[in-house]
């Protein structure tokens, strides 16, 4: 996978270029200071995913997803910035994610992972299964069964339809395989999205997901919310 990074701080870019190599499936073809550098570098290098800053000199990162928006082949776009107001418009022009700064490994190695799922679209679908363990045997679940998906210490457990297994991927390994079929509330919990209907927000202004089926309402992390939103309204 192919990355360009943009942002006009040098520790920043430091920073991430450190993050990136870290991880063999990544090549960093770039690291650009400001936003028509950035553009430029798209069309030169063509990097698969670009880490865009959106408080830049010149152009902002913001105008930079919106021009490229508008080309028909374009690299995935993951915002890096440290203000969360701009969460909501980031989406609305199509990121993949939104970290917040300073980027942390984990959610760095997430938003890769989750471009190289929409990268490979045929990327395994299990045959629409999960593999779980029952005592000494395995069994399958039907993934239009599945109901949410959450990591302890050592195993994922999927809730189902007819009850609770542990399986032995971890949820990153999860995300990549099943792709859009799954989207993430918070770093422990992935939910089918076709099972996400809703968000239901408490007088302390913790937010939970409404899913159908289930009466388990997992709750939905501040960082997670904007993509969560924007993909309700979108589906809506």
């Amino acid at each position: 996978m192919r990355v360009l990074v943009a942002d006009d701080e040098p520790l920043a870019r430091a920073r991430l270029a450190s993050l990136l190599a870290r991880r063999g499936d990544v090549e960093l073809v770039g690291s650009v200071a400001d936003g028509d550098a950035a553009l430029a570098a798209c069309a030169s290098e063509r990097p698969d995913v670009l880490l865009l800053d959106v408080e830049m000199p010149g152009l902002t990162g913001t105008a930079v997803a919106a021009k490229l928006a508008t080309l028909p082949s374009r690299p995935l776009v993951v915002f890096c910035t440290a203000y969360e107001q701009h969460a909501v418009s980031a989406f609305d022009l199509g990121a993949t994610d939104y970290l917040l700064k300073p980027v942390r490994a984990e959610r760095l190695d997430e938003a890769l992972d989750r471009a190289a799922a929409r990268l490979a679209p045929a990327q395994p679908q299990r045959g629409g299964w999960l593999r779980a363990r029952s005592g000494g045997d395995e069994v399958r679940i039907a993934l239009t069964d599945v109901l949410l998906l959450t990591a302890g210490e050592k195993y994922v457990t999927v809730e189902h339809v007819g009850g609770s297994r542990l399986i032995d991927d971890s949820l990153r390994q999860l995300e990549v395989a099943l792709g859009e079929r799954v989207i993430r509330l918070h770093r422990n919990c992935l939910v089918p999205r076709d099972r996400l209907v809703g968000l239901r927000t408490l007088a302390d202004g913790r937010v939970l997901a409404r899913l159908s089926g289930t009466e388990s309402a997992p709750e939905v992390s501040r960082r997670n919310l904007p993509a969560i939103r924007q993909w309700l309204r979108t589906e809506s």
